[in-house]
């Protein structure tokens, strides 16, 4: 067994659907985290997870409105947004890297179709990360953890399966 110490645990709390061109009300001194964005796309279909993206220091009304997903997906009028809000019982000094993090983490967990960074590694910082998604996550996982997407786990000595080693017992 492997220990991990100091796993840190970030919670999201999703909100959606919206339509893309409902997010510009979403401006309040909260409204920054994740966000993900389902349309259509040419190989894989309709309502399918296309992107995942932060909004970091600009909220997501300013952020998507920079990113035309309402304009240029042949589908433009069924384009969905559900945005994420990191939350818990304060506001921590680091919010912007704990964003970050979620950010890269999510996206090389689920491999969103339009999504080109961050698909092939995340940080080693990322492996005592544990994010819980909580309210409409949609189509990502309940819980994303950072050191099963790592490579905390890659070089493990004289791995096997249980019983391959013989037993060891201890001596009392």
């Amino acid at each position: 067994m492997i220990n991990i110490q100091n796993i840190n645990y970030i919670h999201i709390e999703w909100e959606g659907p919206f339509l893309y061109e409902e997010v510009s009300r979403l401006d309040k001194e909260h409204d920054y985290g994740i966000y993900q964005i389902y349309g259509c796309h040419p190989i894989y279909g309709s309502d399918v997870l296309l992107y995942i993206g932060k909004a970091q220091n600009q909220t997501f009304a300013k952020r998507l409105s920079q990113e035309g997903w309402g304009q240029w997906n042949r589908d433009a009028s069924r384009v969905e947004a559900y945005v994420g809000r990191l939350s818990g019982s304060e506001t921590p000094e680091d919010w912007d890297n704990q964003i970050n993090l979620v950010e890269k983490l999510l996206i090389y967990a689920h491999g969103p179709a339009a999504n080109t960074s961050n698909l092939n590694s995340i940080p080693d910082e990322s492996a005592n990360l544990h994010v819980l998604n909580w309210g409409q996550f949609r189509d990502l996982m309940a819980e994303v953890s950072g050191a099963r997407w790592s490579s905390l786990f890659d070089d493990i000595p004289n791995w096997a399966a249980y019983g391959q080693h013989g037993i060891q017992k201890l001596d009392r």
